[in-house]
């Protein structure tokens, strides 16, 4: 059973490095001193391989004065699915159609810090069959623990070929009891990591986000630089950030434990949303928005599952 589930994860973290291994990726557009050039204003390090033209003339000044030929990209509404040379699997199949999606949806409702929102409920709408399965198998093996639990005790000082070969052989009885999948429960938590780098590259190299601003918020702006500046709202943006972080962690590692467990459990929640926590301070705010409303998302569906499965 374990060596099954070793085999099939490295298969889908060998794809990943495939995939990632064919990419393009934002590239920081940096002056003659190889220092990153940043926009006054808003402090967010320019992207120089941008996907469409930057409307601020500041914005264009300085692409200008750092030798970067911006004449051939396309005005950001005028963008297509797929345009522009090859940069590989990953840029043209997701990173790409992802931008001109958040175009769209910016322009449709002429606010490109909703068309953020609206995009991350769309991807988790067209995700949920793999989220909703990932959180159902976490209240499945809640309702497994205590019988897998007594499992352990019974073989605790069996070690022997045989003992181990029944043990694994009761644990799949168990696991086909409650319909428990073992590898779906992590599943979505590696769709996680390709969605997020998409998002994040996809924002970074279109202007039209990083030009615009959504309720008091500009999306091109970090928290540090933020507050650096006076604007202590930014603050919100970092509590929002740790506190969707911290109880999506704690949900989805909502099944019973046994002591050691928990406490280690909670050492690695506490540890995640620190580090999340911290990174945040210098990530943009439409980047912060993408992942307060895809939390929350977690958030909310693993409260109605849990609410279903009582």
């Amino acid at each position: 059973m374990k060596k099954k589930n070793y085999r099939n994860l490295k298969k889908i973290l060998i794809m990943f490095i495939l995939v990632f291994s064919l990419t393009g990726c934002t590239t920081i557009l940096k002056d003659s001193d190889g220092k990153a050039v940043q926009n006054k204003t808003t402090g967010q390090s320019l992207t120089k391989n941008i996907l469409c033209q930057p409307l601020e003339k500041e914005t264009i000044k300085l692409y200008e004065k750092n030798k970067v030929d911006i004449s051939e990209l396309p005005k950001c509404t005028e963008m297509k699915i797929v345009f522009g040379n090859y940069e590989g699997i990953w840029t043209t199949v997701f990173v790409k159609p992802l931008a001109w999606v958040i175009i769209q949806i910016g322009e449709l409702f002429k606010n490109y810090g909703l068309a953020i929102i609206i995009t991350t409920l769309l991807i988790r709408l067209i995700t949920m069959p793999f989220t909703k399965k990932a959180a159902l198998q976490s209240e499945n093996l809640k309702k497994a623990q205590p019988e897998l639990e007594r499992l352990e005790k019974k073989y605790k000082n069996k070690t022997d070929q045989n003992s181990m070969l029944q043990k694994n052989q009761e644990m799949l009885g168990i696991y086909k009891k409650y319909e428990i999948n073992p590898m779906s429960s992590c599943l979505f938590s590696l769709l996680q990591i390709p969605l997020f780098f998409a998002f994040y590259e996809a924002m970074n190299r279109l202007p039209a986000i990083f030009e615009s601003s959504f309720l008091e918020f500009q999306l091109g702006t970090t928290p540090v630089t933020g507050l650096s500046h006076g604007h202590y709202l930014y603050i919100i943006i970092i509590v929002l950030v740790i506190a969707t972080s911290y109880f999506s962690f704690k949900l989805n590692s909502g099944a019973s434990m046994s002591e050691d467990q928990a406490k280690q459990m909670k050492m690695m929640t506490n540890f995640m949303t620190i580090f999340i926590g911290v990174a945040s301070l210098t990530l943009s705010t439409g980047i912060a928005i993408y992942w307060i409303i895809n939390s929350g998302f977690t958030i909310l569906q693993n409260l109605w599952v849990k609410r279903r499965k009582a």
